[in-house]
């Protein structure tokens, strides 16, 4: 039945998704260009938050959990698994008070209306998976911006998206080198639940009647310890989180 209704709604989804971004891509160029950061920024939250809006257009919804105290003003290594593309514009919105900047594929930086634009300007780590030394410099640059803006980062140490939902070993390698840039960052695990079938069945039909939720848990302080063992901590607490 949930399917049935994906064929129904998921063309209801894409129009009020693909509307946002052609909308929005003008409208981010006047902003950044003429206003700076800030206005940019102001721009880049909105749009997010319309396109998890549009969600709820399939009977999804979504659950953003933050019962942390987290700081404003010092830089912040989100960890999170990852289970789809629909992961990141809830991110975006929720944690737009700590700039969170991603670390996105080289390829996505053309083409893509507003992702494309806020990728080359927004701050984000473009990196070329097929090159590992640009990867590590462009993640190390990524580091030095946080340490100088108090930015917060967003990374998905799983190294690609879970299909169903569990999740896959983290690997350290990314945070180290944030962590090398700019040591005083907290590290704060994040568990995505759910989110995975939204897109069970591929890009159409998307599923619908989803509960998702984002939960933030308990910050890792990595100060005196080493990575691999404080990455290992977050992951332990998304696993627990989930049920895994």
């Amino acid at each position: 039945m949930r399917k049935l209704f994906g064929y129904i709604l998921s063309p209801v989804h894409y129009l009020a998704f693909g509307l946002i971004l052609v909308i929005f891509h003008p409208v981010q160029w006047i902003c950044f260009n003429a206003f700076g950061y800030r206005a940019h920024k102001w721009v880049i939250d909105v749009m997010n938050s319309l396109l998890t809006a549009s969600y709820y257009l399939l009977g999804n919804t979504v659950k953003f959990t933050n019962h942390q105290n987290l700081p404003v003003g010092r830089p912040i290594i989100f960890i999170a698994n990852h289970q789809s593309l629909y992961d990141i514009p809830v991110l975006i919105w929720f944690l737009r008070k700590y700039h969170a900047k991603f670390i996105s594929k080289i390829e996505l930086t053309k083409g893509i209306p507003s992702v494309s634009y806020n990728l080359r300007h927004g701050g984000a780590a473009n990196i070329d998976r097929k090159d590992p030394r640009q990867s590590i410099m462009e993640i190390g640059k990524l580091g030095t911006r946080m340490k100088e803006n108090k930015w917060g980062a967003v990374i998905f140490p799983e190294g690609t998206r879970s299909k169903d939902g569990m999740v896959k070993t983290f690997q350290a390698a990314g945070v180290a080198t944030l962590l090398k840039k700019c040591p005083e960052a907290l590290l704060v695990p994040i568990a995505i639940d759910n989110s995975w079938k939204m897109v069970r069945y591929g890009q159409f039909p998307l599923n619908t009647f989803i509960a998702m939720s984002w939960e933030v848990l308990t910050p890792v302080e990595p100060a005196g310890k080493p990575v691999d063992e404080s990455v290992s901590a977050c992951e332990t607490a998304i696993k627990q989180a989930l049920g895994q």
